[in-house]
């Protein structure tokens, strides 16, 4: 397996890990100096590194005790890049249905993650996660 196919593979495995326990899929996925970025104006919008990522996955799973489920739409990958669009769907605790569409740009080192740019309706997600 090349390195680009390598990339995809470990960009799929990251996004299906949303599903369960995402805090460790984060670390076995990424590197330590990973970038995690929003885009938006929102309390959910910004930069964010590893271990803010973890944290805030351990929330997740406690928002959507069911997981998040990702479907992938398309992947295009290209050297270190991996381009994503998808779709999420998930259970709020309150049992209201979350649904949002993405588009996840990731870049790679070494096999590893090291940006994950997510462009995705923020003030959707933010509704949920920031209460």
């Amino acid at each position: 397996m090349n390195a680009t196919e390598r990339n995809k593979e470990t960009a799929r495995r990251f996004l299906e890990g949303m599903a369960g326990d995402f805090a460790r899929v984060i670390a076995e996925t990424c590197a330590e100096d990973c970038r995690f970025i929003t885009m938006g104006t929102t309390p959910i919008s910004g930069q964010r590194g590893k271990a803010e990522a973890m944290a805030a996955a351990r929330q997740v799973d406690g928002i959507f005790p069911g997981g998040m489920r990702i479907l992938i739409h398309n992947m295009t990958a290209e050297d270190d890049r991996v381009a994503t669009e998808a779709e999420s769907f998930a259970t709020h605790v309150s049992g209201k249905p979350y649904h949002n569409e993405y588009h996840f740009f990731m870049r790679f080192r070494d096999g590893k993650l090291t940006e994950f740019k997510g462009y995705l309706d923020t003030e959707t997600a933010a509704e949920f996660f920031s209460g």
